[in-house]
């Protein structure tokens, strides 16, 4: 027995179905991990993003065809946010729990009066609204300095909730299975950044042949990054509509394995 149902059945849990303060206060702490310290979490992913595009800007020049009926360098400003604003939102729920663990703190999570849905719900909330706030500051500089076209706010907003919610549960199964810092590094550096790179961020599928356009298209951060980019430019490699599906079903399967885990104790209770 968990020890929140040990205390549900003890008559130790006294806030109705949902323990809204609890909640709140973890989704609080884990918004406050990432704020407290925003020049790290905030304003260098935005100098990254920068250097991308600026560095993509000088080697590739201005005799670049249109790629999708855009420059070259409106193409590649939203490939370029919507990779941080997933790497972000994985970075938060990973680091969260695998500092805790590291640190042998981990039994916060676990023995306060919360629910494994409630504590589930709260971190990856948390991760995506870091992703969002880096996309949001992102978005911001590009249309100050770069002029990038903004075809649907929808597409950007939906696009961007999924993607961050995506990689936070991608980030929070991570951190869960991870038992050091080096094993995080190497879901980052071996599936996470090449998964990023390999969606379509600075290129079209199209461009690709057959073989690889294909093995692209089984890739869940393409349609992330696909149906982002068609917010701004109105144009996609893919179907908008059933990368959203795509998407969106990638989310409920991801939460749902997210939330077991947790709540059967995976790597955390022994």
């Amino acid at each position: 027995m968990s020890t929140f149902e040990q205390k549900h059945k003890f008559g130790e849990r006294r806030f109705g179905s949902v323990n809204w303060v609890g909640f709140y206060t973890l989704y609080y702490k884990e918004v406050m991990r990432f704020v407290t310290v925003w020049i790290q979490t905030i304003i260098s992913p935005i100098i990254t993003y920068l250097l991308f595009l600026y560095v993509f800007s000088l080697a590739i020049g201005t005799d670049r065809a249109p790629v999708l009926g855009h420059v070259f360098t409106t193409f590649l400003v939203p490939g370029l946010i919507a990779m941080q604003i997933i790497q972000n939102a994985f970075a938060n729920t990973s680091s969260s729990l695998i500092i805790s663990k590291v640190q042998g703190n981990i039994v916060d999570f676990l023995y306060p009066p919360l629910s494994p849905g409630e504590v589930t719900s709260a971190m990856l909330l948390g991760g995506t609204t870091r992703g969002l706030v880096v996309g949001f500051f992102s978005i911001l500089v590009s249309i100050l300095f770069i002029k990038v076209p903004i075809f649907s706010i929808f597409y950007i907003f939906i696009f961007a909730l999924l993607g961050s919610l995506l990689l936070a549960c991608i980030g929070f199964i991570a951190g869960l299975w991870a038992d050091r810092f080096d094993n995080l590094a190497a879901v980052t550096n071996f599936i996470v950044i090449p998964l990023s790179f390999l969606s379509g961020t600075f290129f079209s599928i199209a461009n690709l042949n057959s073989t690889l356009a294909t093995i692209s298209k089984f890739n869940p951060f393409f349609y992330v990054i696909d149906g982002f980019r068609y917010g701004f430019l109105g144009s996609s490699d893919s179907n908008v509509l059933h990368g959203l599906i795509i998407v969106t079903v990638c989310n409920i399967i991801a939460v749902y394995v997210s939330y077991k885990l947790f709540k059967n104790g995976y790597k955390i209770k022994y």
